[in-house]
C-alpha cells in the first residue's frame, strides 16, 4: 500500500482531541494562524488514547517504544518487554501480537524497529546493545555486528538501559542508523553516538560510519530517529524531571556532513569533529493540548513519555508523523498517540 493511502487511514483512526557544532539549518514556515501551530513548522492534527491500559491475546498494550509502517498498509508497534503488535491503521485496534526474545529464549529491552523490504523486522535491544533480524513470526534470523565501544561496560563504555534506543532505513533502505540514547564513558555528557550499517548484496549489513549528535541539555536522551527521502532525520529529544514532568522536542537534523567519529575514541571537544547539524522544529509543551488530560504534573497536559515516532506519508507539502508514548506500565502513564504535520525546507 503506498504511503499516502497509509496515511489516510491512519489519519482516520486517530482521535481529533565546525568544532563541535551543532548549527543547522532553518525549518519551513508553516500556516502559523492554525489553531492546532505548535511552531512555525509544526502543527497537532490529533491523539488517541484508545489503547491505553488495555490488553490483547493475554498481553499488555502499552510500554510502547517505537512505531513502522509494515508493507501491507497496518502499523507495527514494538513493546519494550519483548513482544511486537500489529495495529490496524483506521482504528488502531491490535489484530495481532508476537513475542521475541534472543537466541538463548531471554527476553528483550527492545526499542528500535524497522520493517525491512522483504517484510522482516530489524530491531534494537538496550541489552547488550543488539541488532537482530527477525521473521514476521518471531524467529531469528540474523544478527548484526556492533562496535566494542558501544557495547554495556564491562565489554564496552555504554550504560545499561541508554544504548540502542532508535533505528531506520535511509538511503532508499541502503543504509541503516541506529541512535545511542546517551552519551558513552569518554564522550561528553549530552553527545550521543549515531552508529551506520550498510546493505551487503546479500542483504545483511555490515559496520560503517558512525557519528556525533548533541543534545540541547545533558539529561536530554534520543529515544527516536526517522529518515526523510532527503537524507536528513528526525530526531526527538526526551527527558523527565520529577514534579515537573516530560520534556520532548523534535529536531530536524542533518548527519550527510557530518565527521565519521568511528575511528575517534573519544568525543570530548576536540577541534574539526563536525556533529549532526540540527534545528529544533519544535517543542511538544508548545502545542495545543486538544482537550487532553495527564496523570501527573506536566507543563502541558498533552505531553507523555513519548518515544516512538514514524513517518507515514506526506500531504500537501507536510510529513505526517505519527508519535506514541511508552506508559511504562505505570498507573501514572499514559499510552497516547498523536498525529503531527511537519514541514521541513
Amino acid at each position: 500500500m503506498r504511503l499516502r493511502t497509509v496515511l489516510a487511514t491512519v489519519t482516520a483512526g486517530l482521535a481529533a482531541a565546525t568544532c563541535l557544532s551543532a548549527a543547522g539549518p532553518a525549518a519551513a514556515t508553516a500556516d502559523t494562524t492554525s489553531a492546532n501551530a505548535c511552531s512555525p513548522s509544526v502543527s497537532i492534527d490529533g491523539f488517541s488514547d484508545a489503547l491505553d491500559k488495555t490488553t490483547f491475546d493475554g498481553y499488555f498494550v502499552g510500554n510502547l517504544s517505537a512505531l513502522a509502517v509494515d508493507k501491507d498498509g497496518s502499523l507495527a508497534a514494538l513493546a519494550d518487554r519483548s513482544y511486537l503488535f500489529d495495529l490496524d491503521a483506521r482504528t488502531l485496534a491490535p489484530k495481532s501480537v508476537v513475542g521475541l526474545a534472543d537466541e538463548k529464549g531471554a527476553a528483550l529491552d527492545s526499542e528500535g524497529l524497522v520493517v525491512d523490504r522483504d517484510g522482516t523486522r530489524l530491531i534494537t535491544s538496550e541489552t547488550e546493545p543488539s541488532v537482530r533480524r527477525y521473521s514476521v513470526d518471531g524467529r531469528i534470523l540474523d544478527r548484526l555486528p556492533v562496535p566494542a565501544s558501544l557495547l554495556v561496560s564491562p565489554a564496552g563504555r555504554a550504560t545499561g538501559n541508554q544504548t540502542f534506543e532508535g533505528l531506520t532505513l535511509l538511503n532508499g533502505g541502503r543504509t541503516l542508523l541506529a541512535s545511542m540514547e546517551y552519551a558513552i564513558a569518554g564522550d561528553t555528557a549530552g553527545i550521543v553516538r549515531f552508529q551506520t550499517w550498510t546493505r551487503t548484496k546479500d542483504d545483511h549489513f555490515r559496520l560503517s560510519a558512525q557519528y556525533a549528535y548533541r543534545t540541547d541539555d545533558p539529561i536530554l536522551g534520543v529515544p527516536e530517529v526517522q529518515a526523510l527521502p532527503d537524507g536528513r532525520l528526525l530526531v526527538l529529544e526526551r527527558g523527565f524531571t520529577s514534579g515537573v514532568g516530560n520534556t520532548v522536542r523534535l529536531y530536524l537534523a542533518d548527519p550527510r556532513h557530518a565527521t565519521d567519529t568511528s575511528g575517534i575514541e573519544n568525543l570530548t571537544g576536540q577541534a574539526g569533529v563536525r556533529l549532526i547539524r540540527k534545528t529544533l522544529l519544535t517543542d511538544i509543551a508548545t502545542c495545543p493540548s486538544l482537550g487532553a488530560t495527564a496523570k501527573q504534573p506536566q507543563s502541558n497536559p498533552l505531553l507523555d513519555n513519548i518515544e516512538g515516532m514514524v513517518v507515514t506519508g506526506r500531504e500537501k507539502g507536510a510529513y505526517k508523523v505519527l508519535l506514541v508514548s511508552d506508559d511504562n506500565q505505570n498507573a501514572a502513564q499514559t499510552t497516547r498517540f498523536y498525529r503531527l504535520s511537519v514541514r521541513v525546507r
